[in-house]
């Protein structure tokens, strides 16, 4: 059971902290359900989730800090060579970023941004890229004990070349 504090990371959003636990009709039929309020550091969004349905989703505990080293080799490693239509790739790549784990979300977001270094990608891999970014940032601003401002300059200095 999650408590109002736990900082926690939801898949194809990025990580927040669990603000309250609030009660809703559901679609005006009287019937109660109980839901976790998250609030993300990215874009100052809340986000609000089942309570009984937490393992669905995929919510996961924040990595803890000795995870810093293998996400920065991860982002630091030598890019997977991109193969197959733009389009393979992305679904490729966006089924790796709903599995939730950093080092997959790390690695995406390092292929991605070495890709378009090369050359224009496109559209819609740079929204894959802009999700696996804010997705990294906001678990970094939680593991890094920092601010947003701090989470996006660890990951620059990580990306670059």
């Amino acid at each position: 059971m999650l408590q109002v504090g736990d900082k926690v990371v939801y898949p194809m959003h990025g990580a927040g902290e669990i603000t309250g636990i609030e009660e809703h009709d559901v679609m005006g039929q009287g019937q109660m359900k109980s839901y976790y309020v998250m609030k993300m550091p990215v874009g100052d969004m809340k986000i609000m989730l089942p309570t009984d349905n937490i393992d669905g989703v995929g919510l996961r505990q924040i990595s803890p800090p000795e995870m810093i080293e293998k996400i920065e080799s991860v982002l630091k490693d030598k890019p997977v060579k991109a193969v197959g239509s733009w389009n393979k790739r992305f679904h490729a790549n966006l089924a790796r970023l709903k599995t939730g784990d950093i080092l997959e979300v790390a690695a995406v977001a390092r292929n991605l941004a070495l890709q378009g270094q090369e050359k224009k990608i496109s559209s819609g891999e740079q929204r894959l890229l802009d999700t696996a970014k804010q997705i990294l940032l906001s678990e970094m601003v939680f593991v890094l004990n920092g601010t947003m401002e701090t989470a996006e300059a660890w990951l620059q200095e990580m990306l670059k070349r």
